[in-house]
């Protein structure tokens, strides 16, 4: 029975597969004649059955902002950027459409040790920092098998100090993925309505707080019902309904 479930699941897999690879072509040619909405449609449809990519985020904000659908198009952006964040292509179509977002905020300036740290992070995607984790532990496991494989004392003072200097890179590793992980959770959206009244509580009666515009990214400190306080990258806070933006 198990053997035939197994034999079900991997098959399905398999059918599954076909059927995104189906999808993606057909986005894709409806991208190419111009036939941007069937594209983008087609698009979520993927990521409905599951499916996720740097390449499809991609190809999904390509669609929406050739429709004009800034925010959209900056909101998938950066999901695509969270995979691939070191990306040429992801990177400059993303400085695009934040060009042409109206909001301009100023950003509090960072310390350099805090615009260097992030810098590193951003290196690889916490899939990427996971494998390179992976990779120094699998040699720390040859180091260590060396040890007791060879014979020459050289040799094995040669593992020794492999393994000492591989511990402490795989110490190091697993710290930054966990800063990595942190770091990736932090709760960010993008706002999607053309025009966002931020008020001072979550009222719709309360006083205005500020106005915002499509595309900009913001970030999310709490939740009340329907309600999201956001917060600017100029350290301005508010609130706005949730429906006015999506998570990145």
């Amino acid at each position: 029975m198990k053997i035939v479930l197994a034999l079900l699941i991997i098959l399905s897999s398999g059918l599954f597969g076909n059927e995104a690879e189906r999808l993606m072509q057909e986005a894709n040619h409806h991208y190419q004649q111009n036939q941007y909405d069937k594209s983008a449609e087609l698009y979520i449809q993927i990521l409905n059955n599951g499916y996720e990519s740097d390449e499809l985020y991609y190809n999904l904000g390509n669609a929406y902002f050739k429709t004009g659908r800034l925010g959209y198009a900056i909101l998938y952006y950066e999901k695509a950027l969270k995979l691939a964040p070191n990306d040429d292509d992801i990177n400059y179509n993303l400085e695009i459409a934040n060009a042409r977002a109206v909001d301009k905020i100023e950003v509090l300036p960072k310390l350099f040790f805090v615009k260097w740290g992030e810098s590193f992070l951003n290196f690889f995607s916490v899939s990427g920092w996971s494998y390179f984790t992976y990779f120094v532990y699998l040699l720390l496991l040859i180091s260590i098998a060396a040890y007791f494989l060879v014979r020459k004392p050289s040799m094995q003072k040669i593992a020794v100090f492999s393994s000492a200097g591989l511990i402490a890179v795989l110490v190091i590793c697993i710290i930054i993925l966990a800063f990595k992980v942190n770091y990736e959770s932090s709760n960010y959206g993008v706002v999607v309505e053309q025009v966002v009244t931020a008020k001072l509580s979550p009222d719709q009666q309360s006083g205005d707080a500020f106005i915002i515009h499509e595309g900009l990214k913001v970030g999310l400190e709490d939740q009340v019902s329907e309600w999201v306080k956001i917060k600017l990258a100029d350290g301005k806070v508010g609130w706005i309904p949730d429906s006015e933006l999506r998570r990145i």
